[in-house]
């Protein structure tokens, strides 16, 4: 890793992007986005202060654990222009977040809990499934199309009968079975 003399307050994209280990695409990515800011040379070269540095690692880390773009860029609104940021500072952002954190390790552990279920099962039903209809209330009495007439005041079609895997594959009155269908 380059080292940059202390005298140098200020970085290059290519320094910026060789100290951090973000590619100079994504710096400039990150710029447009508003999570970190330069200013320009009269050559029109983006001049980056050293805080820079900070910033992007705290993007990176906050990306690699599924945060938001809009979310870190609004914790970032939060912190000083004007001085590097301090370990309490990055503290007190990573607190707030706890929370969401704690409910996508929730949200991972259902995955996990439930992949080798769905995989079996292979039907992905957006009536049944609890990983693309998770805690679904509506869906337990029916679903879809359905449930859309039924709130309109008409009088919905019964609701097909439960007759297996090969239920699908049968055909029905006025049911062909579909070119994805497993049979």
């Amino acid at each position: 890793m380059p080292q940059i003399p202390e005298t140098v307050h200020e970085l290059t994209v290519g320094q910026l992007s060789a100290r951090s280990g973000a590619a100079v695409s994504a710096l400039h990515f990150y710029e447009s986005k508003g999570l970190i800011s330069s200013r320009r040379t009269s050559g029109n070269q983006r001049r980056y202060h050293r805080d820079a540095l900070r910033r992007v690692a705290f993007v990176r880390a906050a990306q690699r654990v599924g945060i938001p773009l809009a979310t870190i860029r609004e914790a970032l609104a939060e912190l000083p222009e004007e001085r590097t940021p301090t370990r309490e500072d990055w503290a007190r952002l990573s607190r707030a977040w706890r929370s969401e954190l704690d409910e996508r390790i929730k949200q991972l552990g259902r995955l996990r809990d439930h992949l080798t279920d769905c995989i079996g099962c292979g039907c992905l039903s957006l009536e049944t499934c609890v990983l693309s209809n998770p805690d679904d209330v509506l869906g337990e009495r029916r679903a879809g199309s359905r449930l859309m007439v039924e709130r309109a005041g008409t009088q919905p079609a019964p609701a097909p009968r439960e007759r297996g895997p090969a239920a699908a594959c049968e055909p029905g009155p006025g049911r062909e079975p579909a070119a994805g269908d497993r049979c």
